[in-house]
Protein backbone atom coordinates (compact mmCIF):
# COMPACT_ATOMS: atom_id res chain seq x y z
CA UNK A 1 0.00 0.00 0.00
CA UNK A 2 1.08 3.68 -1.08
CA UNK A 3 0.79 6.66 -0.31
CA UNK A 4 -1.13 8.65 -3.21
CA UNK A 5 0.61 11.74 -2.42
CA UNK A 6 4.06 13.24 -3.06
CA UNK A 7 5.92 16.39 -2.41
CA UNK A 8 2.60 17.40 -0.17
CA UNK A 9 0.68 17.01 -3.45
CA UNK A 10 -2.33 13.90 -3.50
CA UNK A 11 -2.29 12.15 -6.32
CA UNK A 12 -5.38 10.11 -7.98
CA UNK A 13 -4.47 7.03 -9.60
CA UNK A 14 -6.31 4.76 -12.27
CA UNK A 15 -5.67 1.37 -13.43
CA UNK A 16 -3.89 1.70 -16.71
CA UNK A 17 -2.44 -1.54 -17.68
CA UNK A 18 -0.71 -4.76 -16.82
CA UNK A 19 3.20 -5.06 -16.99
CA UNK A 20 4.55 -8.50 -16.44
CA UNK A 21 1.09 -9.79 -14.65
CA UNK A 22 1.77 -6.71 -12.20
CA UNK A 23 -0.82 -3.82 -11.85
CA UNK A 24 0.74 -0.53 -13.45
CA UNK A 25 -1.22 2.60 -12.47
CA UNK A 26 -1.56 5.88 -14.07
CA UNK A 27 -1.91 9.89 -12.09
CA UNK A 28 -3.95 11.97 -13.69
CA UNK A 29 -2.13 14.92 -12.63
CA UNK A 30 1.12 13.90 -14.45
CA UNK A 31 0.41 11.33 -16.53
CA UNK A 32 3.37 9.43 -15.11
CA UNK A 33 2.76 5.35 -15.08
CA UNK A 34 3.47 3.91 -11.78
CA UNK A 35 4.73 0.03 -11.28
CA UNK A 36 2.26 -1.52 -8.36
CA UNK A 37 4.49 -3.93 -6.97
CA UNK A 38 7.64 -1.25 -6.26
CA UNK A 39 5.63 1.80 -6.12
CA UNK A 40 7.81 3.85 -8.47
CA UNK A 41 7.55 5.61 -11.68
CA UNK A 42 8.55 4.39 -14.84
CA UNK A 43 7.52 6.14 -17.42
CA UNK A 44 6.57 10.01 -17.94
CA UNK A 45 7.23 13.75 -15.83
CA UNK A 46 7.65 11.81 -12.29
CA UNK A 47 10.21 9.12 -13.58
CA UNK A 48 12.10 7.81 -10.92
CA UNK A 49 10.20 9.08 -7.95
CA UNK A 50 8.71 6.40 -6.00
CA UNK A 51 5.25 7.07 -3.34
CA UNK A 52 5.85 6.31 0.41
CA UNK A 53 5.06 3.03 1.44
CA UNK A 54 2.23 2.64 4.16
CA UNK A 55 2.66 -0.09 6.80
CA UNK A 56 0.00 -2.47 5.70
CA UNK A 57 -1.43 -6.32 6.84
CA UNK A 58 -2.72 -9.45 4.54
CA UNK A 59 -5.17 -10.60 6.92
CA UNK A 60 -8.42 -12.90 6.54
CA UNK A 61 -11.40 -10.88 7.17
CA UNK A 62 -12.38 -13.13 10.39
CA UNK A 63 -8.61 -12.06 11.99
CA UNK A 64 -9.07 -8.66 11.23
CA UNK A 65 -12.42 -8.21 12.85
CA UNK A 66 -10.97 -9.83 15.88
CA UNK A 67 -8.13 -7.68 16.07
CA UNK A 68 -10.13 -4.26 14.33
CA UNK A 69 -14.37 -3.69 16.45
CA UNK A 70 -15.13 -0.43 14.46
CA UNK A 71 -12.85 -0.50 11.48
CA UNK A 72 -14.18 -0.14 8.05
CA UNK A 73 -14.38 -2.33 4.94
CA UNK A 74 -13.81 -0.94 1.41
CA UNK A 75 -17.24 -2.00 -0.78
CA UNK A 76 -17.46 -2.12 -4.44
CA UNK A 77 -19.27 0.75 -6.04
CA UNK A 78 -22.72 -0.65 -7.40
CA UNK A 79 -23.23 0.96 -10.69
CA UNK A 80 -20.02 -0.96 -11.80
CA UNK A 81 -20.51 -3.97 -9.97
CA UNK A 82 -21.07 -5.76 -13.04
CA UNK A 83 -17.36 -4.52 -14.26
CA UNK A 84 -16.03 -6.80 -11.31
CA UNK A 85 -14.13 -10.34 -12.28
CA UNK A 86 -15.14 -12.38 -9.61
CA UNK A 87 -12.77 -15.07 -10.58
CA UNK A 88 -9.76 -12.65 -10.99
CA UNK A 89 -6.87 -14.56 -9.19
CA UNK A 90 -7.83 -18.37 -10.13
CA UNK A 91 -8.16 -16.89 -13.64
CA UNK A 92 -4.50 -15.01 -13.32
CA UNK A 93 -3.14 -18.07 -11.89
CA UNK A 94 -3.82 -20.26 -15.01
CA UNK A 95 -1.89 -17.57 -17.55
CA UNK A 96 1.21 -18.57 -18.64
CA UNK A 97 4.19 -16.32 -16.99
CA UNK A 98 5.91 -14.01 -19.61
CA UNK A 99 8.88 -14.19 -17.09
CA UNK A 100 10.70 -16.84 -15.56
CA UNK A 101 13.95 -17.35 -13.59
CA UNK A 102 14.58 -21.52 -14.53
CA UNK A 103 17.22 -23.12 -12.40
CA UNK A 104 16.09 -21.29 -9.33
CA UNK A 105 14.75 -23.53 -6.59
CA UNK A 106 11.39 -22.33 -6.79
CA UNK A 107 8.54 -22.64 -9.65
CA UNK A 108 7.52 -19.66 -10.97
CA UNK A 109 3.74 -19.64 -9.50
CA UNK A 110 4.97 -20.42 -5.97
CA UNK A 111 3.98 -17.98 -3.52
CA UNK A 112 6.33 -16.33 -1.26
CA UNK A 113 6.35 -13.45 1.23
CA UNK A 114 9.14 -11.33 0.49
CA UNK A 115 10.54 -8.64 2.36
CA UNK A 116 13.39 -6.16 1.98
CA UNK A 117 15.83 -4.64 4.92
CA UNK A 118 18.77 -2.61 4.97
CA UNK A 119 18.96 -3.21 1.16
CA UNK A 120 18.95 -6.92 1.69
CA UNK A 121 15.98 -8.65 0.31
CA UNK A 122 14.50 -12.18 1.21
CA UNK A 123 11.79 -14.54 0.10
CA UNK A 124 9.96 -17.07 2.34
CA UNK A 125 7.91 -19.88 0.38
CA UNK A 126 4.26 -19.62 2.05
CA UNK A 127 4.64 -23.39 2.50
CA UNK A 128 7.26 -23.26 4.69
CA UNK A 129 5.87 -20.47 6.08
CA UNK A 130 2.87 -22.01 6.93
CA UNK A 131 4.35 -25.55 7.98
CA UNK A 132 6.74 -23.99 10.06
CA UNK A 133 5.61 -20.61 11.89
CA UNK A 134 6.88 -19.23 13.77
CA UNK A 135 10.14 -18.52 11.84
CA UNK A 136 13.41 -17.39 13.64
CA UNK A 137 15.69 -15.87 11.07
CA UNK A 138 18.53 -13.16 10.30
CA UNK A 139 18.71 -10.75 7.43
CA UNK A 140 21.51 -8.80 6.75
CA UNK A 141 22.35 -8.82 11.05
CA UNK A 142 18.92 -7.95 11.67
CA UNK A 143 16.86 -10.89 13.94
CA UNK A 144 13.30 -11.61 12.39
CA UNK A 145 10.40 -13.57 13.42
CA UNK A 146 8.12 -14.55 10.70
CA UNK A 147 4.64 -16.30 11.70
CA UNK A 148 1.28 -17.37 10.70
CA UNK A 149 -1.88 -16.64 12.38
CA UNK A 150 -4.11 -18.23 14.09
CA UNK A 151 -6.51 -18.85 11.26
CA UNK A 152 -3.43 -20.06 9.64
CA UNK A 153 -3.77 -17.55 6.47
CA UNK A 154 -2.53 -14.39 7.94
CA UNK A 155 0.70 -13.60 8.33
CA UNK A 156 3.01 -10.41 9.84
CA UNK A 157 6.94 -10.10 10.39
CA UNK A 158 8.85 -8.55 13.14
CA UNK A 159 12.25 -7.90 14.55
CA UNK A 160 13.10 -10.11 17.49
CA UNK A 161 14.46 -7.85 19.85
CA UNK A 162 13.37 -7.26 22.91
CA UNK A 163 14.83 -3.71 24.99
CA UNK A 164 17.82 -4.41 22.39
CA UNK A 165 18.22 -7.57 22.89
CA UNK A 166 17.79 -10.50 20.68
CA UNK A 167 15.48 -13.11 21.28
CA UNK A 168 13.63 -16.23 19.81
CA UNK A 169 10.14 -17.48 19.73
CA UNK A 170 7.93 -20.29 19.66
CA UNK A 171 4.02 -20.84 20.52
CA UNK A 172 3.22 -22.01 23.84
CA UNK A 173 3.51 -25.60 24.54
CA UNK A 174 5.09 -26.02 21.53
CA UNK A 175 9.25 -27.20 21.14
CA UNK A 176 11.54 -24.87 21.01
CA UNK A 177 12.30 -23.62 17.26
CA UNK A 178 14.87 -24.66 15.03
CA UNK A 179 16.57 -21.56 13.40
CA UNK A 180 17.56 -20.85 10.16
CA UNK A 181 21.45 -22.55 11.29
CA UNK A 182 19.18 -25.54 12.14
CA UNK A 183 19.83 -25.10 15.37
CA UNK A 184 17.59 -25.76 18.41
CA UNK A 185 16.71 -22.66 20.10
CA UNK A 186 17.21 -22.80 24.10
CA UNK A 187 15.72 -20.15 26.29
CA UNK A 188 17.64 -18.58 29.02
CA UNK A 189 17.88 -20.19 32.38
CA UNK A 190 15.82 -17.47 34.15
CA UNK A 191 13.57 -18.31 31.47
CA UNK A 192 13.03 -21.25 31.62
CA UNK A 193 12.41 -21.28 35.14
CA UNK A 194 10.25 -18.48 35.24
CA UNK A 195 8.15 -20.80 32.84
CA UNK A 196 7.66 -24.01 34.91
CA UNK A 197 7.05 -22.07 37.79
CA UNK A 198 3.03 -23.01 38.28
CA UNK A 199 0.87 -19.99 38.76
CA UNK A 200 3.48 -17.53 37.31
CA UNK A 201 2.63 -15.86 33.27
CA UNK A 202 4.20 -18.37 31.16
CA UNK A 203 3.21 -21.31 33.39
CA UNK A 204 2.91 -24.14 31.31
CA UNK A 205 0.67 -25.60 34.26
CA UNK A 206 -1.93 -23.25 34.69
CA UNK A 207 -3.00 -20.54 32.05
CA UNK A 208 -2.19 -17.33 33.02
CA UNK A 209 -5.62 -14.82 33.62
CA UNK A 210 -4.03 -11.86 31.74
CA UNK A 211 -3.48 -14.19 28.45
CA UNK A 212 -5.85 -13.86 25.78
CA UNK A 213 -6.95 -15.25 22.36
CA UNK A 214 -6.79 -13.24 19.01
CA UNK A 215 -9.99 -14.68 18.33
CA UNK A 216 -12.88 -13.84 21.12
CA UNK A 217 -15.35 -16.14 22.33
CA UNK A 218 -18.55 -16.22 20.55
CA UNK A 219 -21.40 -14.49 22.58
CA UNK A 220 -23.23 -17.90 23.50
CA UNK A 221 -20.37 -19.07 25.27
CA UNK A 222 -21.56 -20.20 28.96
CA UNK A 223 -19.50 -22.03 31.44
CA UNK A 224 -20.88 -25.61 30.90
CA UNK A 225 -18.84 -28.62 29.49
CA UNK A 226 -17.72 -28.29 26.15
CA UNK A 227 -17.51 -31.31 23.22
CA UNK A 228 -13.76 -32.76 22.95
CA UNK A 229 -12.29 -30.91 20.42
CA UNK A 230 -13.43 -27.54 21.39
CA UNK A 231 -11.36 -27.96 24.21
CA UNK A 232 -8.83 -29.21 23.11
CA UNK A 233 -8.29 -25.99 20.78
CA UNK A 234 -5.86 -23.62 22.99
CA UNK A 235 -4.81 -19.84 22.48
CA UNK A 236 -2.59 -18.60 20.00
CA UNK A 237 0.51 -17.57 22.39
CA UNK A 238 3.59 -17.28 21.47
CA UNK A 239 6.76 -17.60 24.37
CA UNK A 240 10.01 -15.83 23.93
CA UNK A 241 13.25 -17.08 25.16
CA UNK A 242 14.66 -13.95 26.48
CA UNK A 243 11.69 -13.10 29.14
CA UNK A 244 9.33 -15.79 28.69
CA UNK A 245 6.74 -13.43 28.39
CA UNK A 246 3.89 -14.35 26.50
CA UNK A 247 3.17 -12.64 23.18
CA UNK A 248 0.05 -12.26 20.61
CA UNK A 249 -0.29 -12.16 16.69
CA UNK A 250 0.15 -8.45 16.79
CA UNK A 251 3.48 -8.85 18.26
CA UNK A 252 3.01 -7.32 21.76
CA UNK A 253 3.68 -8.81 25.03
CA UNK A 254 0.20 -9.67 26.94
CA UNK A 255 1.74 -11.04 30.38
CA UNK A 256 5.18 -11.41 32.00
CA UNK A 257 8.03 -9.50 32.15
CA UNK A 258 7.62 -7.34 28.71
CA UNK A 259 3.93 -7.17 29.15
CA UNK A 260 2.67 -3.32 27.22
CA UNK A 261 5.72 -4.07 25.37
CA UNK A 262 5.87 -4.57 21.34
CA UNK A 263 7.83 -5.69 18.47
CA UNK A 264 8.60 -3.37 15.69
CA UNK A 265 6.89 -4.34 12.27
CA UNK A 266 8.89 -5.24 8.99
CA UNK A 267 7.05 -4.68 5.76
CA UNK A 268 6.49 -8.02 3.50
CA UNK A 269 4.75 -8.81 1.08
CA UNK A 270 2.92 -12.11 -0.53
CA UNK A 271 3.65 -12.75 -4.08
CA UNK A 272 4.33 -14.76 -6.61
CA UNK A 273 8.39 -15.89 -7.00
CA UNK A 274 8.28 -14.93 -10.66
CA UNK A 275 7.06 -11.44 -9.67
CA UNK A 276 9.40 -11.08 -6.58
CA UNK A 277 12.26 -12.51 -8.01
CA UNK A 278 12.41 -9.48 -10.76
CA UNK A 279 12.13 -6.84 -8.94
CA UNK A 280 14.18 -8.32 -6.46
CA UNK A 281 17.03 -10.08 -8.32
CA UNK A 282 19.29 -9.99 -5.65
CA UNK A 283 16.94 -11.78 -3.29
CA UNK A 284 18.00 -14.81 -1.01
CA UNK A 285 15.36 -17.33 -0.10
CA UNK A 286 14.71 -19.20 3.04
CA UNK A 287 15.48 -22.69 3.48
CA UNK A 288 14.40 -24.96 6.67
Amino acid sequence: MWKRALDGKALHFYLAGINNQNFLMRDKETGTWWQQITGKAIFGPMKGAALELVPSDELTFGEWKAEVSNGKVLAPVGKFSKEYDPNWEPDVAKLPVVISFPGTELKSRDVVVGLTLNGASRAYPWEALAKHSPVVDQVNGTPLLAVVGPDGKSFRIFVSRIDGQDAEFFLKADPAPVRADNKVASPSSAATTQAAAPGQNGSTDKPSTTSTSATPPSADQSSTAQPAAAAAVKPWVLLDTATASEWSFQGCAISGPSQGKCLDRVPALKDYWFDWRNYHPDTSVYKR
